[in-house]
C-alpha cells in the first residue's frame, strides 16, 4: 500500500483533531462549519464558546464524534474526568475506530485511577495507528521531562540510579499506564528516551537482584513496567547499552532464574521480567516449562510474545516452500544478515482502522479494489508490506517471496493472526525468479533490489515477469541522499565496528555522543533496533542509484515512469513547482534529478516509484 492509500485510509480518522471553517448561530450553516468554528474557539480559549457550538451540533447530530471529543477534552481540562469519559464513551460509541478518541478516554481513565480501562483504550489507541506519535505523547510527561533533564545535566558522564530516580526508584515510571503501553507495542525512537528507559532497566536489575522468590513487597505497577520494558527489549532486539557490571549481574540473575526453573523452584515474576529485559526468553535452555507456570496477567503477556510467538515460527518454517535455488556468494550473506536479524519486527498491523471502516461500509470496495490480480512481492521481509497489499486488494493473489526463511516465519505468523488467506509465501532469491514460470499483474520490490550483488541483474529480472500493461513499484536507495549513510559506514569501517550486537551497541554510543554530526541518524526509527541499525549502517551489500541512471533502465526495458509516492513533507511539491515555474511535470525523471541536485535530501528514505509496462 503507497502512501497516497495510506493517507486516504487515514483521512476520517485523523479529521477529528483537524476540522475546520468559519460562522455559527443558524440551523442554516453546516455542521461542517460549526464544528471548524468550535476548533478555532477551543483553540484560542475561548471554552464556553466552543462548548456552546458544539451543543448546537450535538442537537442536530447527537452522534457528532469531532463535539463529543471536544466537549469531552475541555472537561478533561477542568479536571472533571468523568464528565469527559461520559463524551469520549459516546464519541467511541459512534465511531469505535476513532485513535483520537481511545487516546483521550485512556487519559481520563487514568487520571481516575481506573488503569485497566485506561490500558486497553491505551493499547486500542495504539492498534489504531499512532505510532509514530507515540514518542511525542510520552515527553508530555512532566516526570519523565525531569527525568530526562536529570540524564542531560552530566551527559556525556553517567548519572547514578540515587541521582536520577531518588528514594522512589522507577515508581513514577511505572505508573505511566500510556508509557507501559506503547514499550509493548512498539520502537520507541528517542535518543533521551532511550537513555532513560536503559537507566530504568539497570534500576530494576537492581531490585530483582536483591530479592529471592517472592515479590512481595515489590508493588504490581513495578512489576508491570518490567515486563513492558522486557517486551521493548525484545522489540528492539537489545539494542540497548550497558555496562560491564550490568552485563555480569544481568548473567547472574539468568543463571539463578534457570536454576530455579530445572528444581522447579518458585520464580519471581520481578526476576523473570528483568532477566527477559537482558536475554530473549525461547533462547534460555528448557525455557517451556515456563508456560507450564502459573503467571500474573503481565508475565503471561510477556511469555506470549518472548516463547509462544517465537515457538510458533519456528513451527512455521516447515510449511515454507524453497522456491528457487540461493547460491549467489552475495545473496548467501544477505540471506545469513537476515536469517539473524529479520526486519522489520512490526507489531501492529498498519490498517486496522482502515479494515474495520471498509467492513462496516465507510470506504468503498472499488472495481480495482476487487480485481482478481496476480501480485508478486519481491523482498517481502517480515510480511508488513505483503499483508498491506493483501488487505487493500482481497480478492488478489499474492506471492510473496524472501531470501530469509526466519522474516517468511514471522510474516506466516502475522498474516494468521489476522486471518489473511490470500498470500502465498516462498522462499527465493530475485535473482533466481526468471525460473518459476509465472506472470503478474503487479510487481512491487521496495527497499530490496539494492542490496543484490547487482541491483540491475535483479531488476532485469523481474521485468519479464510483468505483464503487458502491468505495474511495477520499486524502491531503490538515493546515492544523493544517502551521503550521510557513506560517511558513517566509512567511520564504522575505520574503527573496526563489526556487524555483532556489542559493536553496533558500541557504535550507536559513539554516535550519540557526536550527535550534532549525525542528527540524521539519530533521527532515523531503523537506529532504534538491533535489525534496523544493521540494515542501514552494517548492511552487507548496499548500493546507491542516480535518477538518470534509473532513467537509462526504464527506456532500455520499455518501462514508462508514472509517479513517484506522495511525500510525507507537502513543502517538497511546493518547491518542486516552484523551481520549474510554469513547465513543472511530476512525471519527468529529469526535472526530478534537477530538483534532487538542489534538494538532496528529498529521497532520504529511498527513491519509491511505479512505473507501467508498454504494451508493444
Amino acid at each position: 500500500m503507497n502512501r497516497k492509500e495510506r493517507r486516504a485510509a487515514n483521512k476520517r480518522r485523523d479529521s477529528t483533531s483537524r476540522p475546520g471553517a468559519p460562522g455559527f448561530g443558524s440551523a442554516l450553516i453546516s455542521i461542517a462549519d460549526l464544528a471548524a468554528q468550535a476548533s478555532r474557539s477551543y483553540g484560542v480559549g475561548r471554552f464556553n464558546e466552543a462548548q456552546e457550538i458544539c451543543r448546537q451540533i450535538l442537537a442536530r447530530e447527537p452522534a457528532h464524534v469531532q463535539s463529543l471529543n471536544l466537549l469531552g477534552l475541555m472537561a478533561q481540562g477542568h479536571g472533571d474526568h468523568r464528565a469527559a469519559v461520559k463524551m469520549f464513551v459516546k464519541a467511541i460509541a459512534a465511531d469505535e475506530v476513532n485513535a483520537a478518541c481511545h487516546y483521550n478516554a485512556g487519559n481520563s481513565y487514568q487520571a481516575l485511577g481506573n488503569r485497566t480501562k485506561a490500558a486497553a483504550h491505551f493499547s486500542k489507541t495504539f492498534a489504531l495507528g499512532v505510532e509514530d506519535r507515540a514518542v511525542a505523547f510520552i515527553l508530555q510527561s512532566p516526570a519523565i521531562v525531569s527525568y530526562i533533564g536529570r540524564i542531560a545535566v552530566k551527559w556525556p558522564l553517567p548519572v547514578t540510579n540515587v541521582e536520577l530516580f531518588g528514594t522512589e526508584s522507577v515508581a513514577a515510571l511505572a505508573s505511566d499506564i500510556f508509557l507501559r503501553c506503547a514499550m509493548e507495542t512498539t520502537t520507541l525512537a528517542n535518543m533521551q528516551l532511550e537513555m532513560l528507559l536503559g537507566y530504568a532497566r539497570a534500576e530494576l536489575l537492581r531490585l530483582a537482584g536483591r530479592q529471592g522468590s517472592d515479590d512481595g513487597d515489590i508493588d504490581a505497577d513495578i512489576i508491570g513496567f518490567a515486563c513492558a520494558l522486557a517486551r521493548q527489549c525484545f522489540i528492539n532486539e537489545y539494542v540497548y547499552a550497558q555496562t560491564e557490571a550490568e552485563s555480569q549481574l544481568a548473567g547472574e540473575l539468568r543463571d539463578r532464574l534457570l536454576r530455579d526453573l530445572a528444581s522447579g523452584a518458585a520464580i519471581a515474576p520481578l526476576t523473570l521480567a528483568v532477566v527477559a529485559a537482558y536475554f530473549p526468553l525461547h533462547a534460555l535452555p528448557a525455557a517451556d516449562a515456563l508456560l507450564r507456570r502459573d503467571w500474573p496477567a503481565p508475565v503471561a503477556g510477556l511469555l506470549k510474545v518472548q516463547l509462544r510467538e517465537p515457538f510458533e515460527e519456528m513451527a512455521e518454517r516447515s510449511a515454507i516452500t524453497a522456491l528457487t535455488a540461493i547460491e549467489n556468494s552475495v545473496s548467501v550473506e544477505v540471506m545469513r544478515q537476515y536469517e539473524e536479524n529479520p526486519y522489520p519486527r512490526w507489531t501492529v498491523n498498519p490498517l486496522t482502522a482502515f479494515v474495520a471502516d471498509q467492513a462496516r461500509g465507510k470506504i468503498a470496495l472499488t472495481a480495482e479494489r476487487q480485481a482478481k490480480l496476480d501480485i508478486l512481492i519481491a523482498g517481502c521481509g517480515t510480511g508488513s508490506h505483503a499483508i498491506q497489499i493483501a488487505q487493500v486488494y482481497p480478492n488478489a493473489r499474492l506471492l510473496a517471496v524472501d531470501i530469509s526463511m526466519t522474516s517468511l516465519a514471522y510474516a506466516r505468523r502475522k498474516t494468521r493472526e489476522l486471518g489473511l488467506r490470500n498470500i502465498e509465501y516462498a522462499q527465493a532469491d530475485i535473482l533466481e525468479l526468471g525460473s518459476i514460470d509465472r506472470t503478474f499483474d503487479s510487481i512491487e520490490s521496495v527497499g530490496v533490489l539494492h542490496h543484490l550483488a547487482e541491483p540491475m541483474a535483479g531488476w532485469r529480472v523481474l521485468v519479464p515477469l510483468l505483464r503487458p500493461g502491468g505495474t511495477m513499484r520499486i524502491g531503490l536507495y538515493s546515492d544523493l541522499a544517502r551521503r550521510v549513510i557513506v560517511e558513517a559506514r566509512a567511520r564504522i569501517a575505520a574503527r573496526g565496528y563489526r556487524a555483532t550486537a556489542e559493536d553496533i551497541r558500541r557504535c550507536r554510543q559513539d554516535i550519540f555522543r557526536e550527535a550534532e554530526q549525525w542528527k540524521p541518524l539519530i533521527g532515523a526509527k531503523d537506529f532504534y533496533s538491533m535489525s534496523g541499525c544493521r540494515d542501514l549502517l552494517f548492511n552487507i551489500m548496499e548500493h546507491r542509484l542516480t535518477i538518470p541512471e534509473i532513467a537509462a533502465f526504464l527506456n532500455d526495458h520499455g518501462l514508462s515512469f508514472t509517479g513517484f509516492e506522495p511525500f510525507d513533507d507537502p513543502t517538497v511539491i511546493e518547491k518542486f513547482r516552484k523551481q520549474f515555474p510554469g513547465t513543472a511535470n511530476e512525471a519527468s525523471l529529469d526535472q526530478w534529478h534537477r530538483f534532487e541536485i538542489e534538494h538532496p535530501e528529498t529521497f532520504w528514505d529511498m527513491y519509491v516509484f511505479t512505473v507501467g509496462k508498454n504494451t508493444h
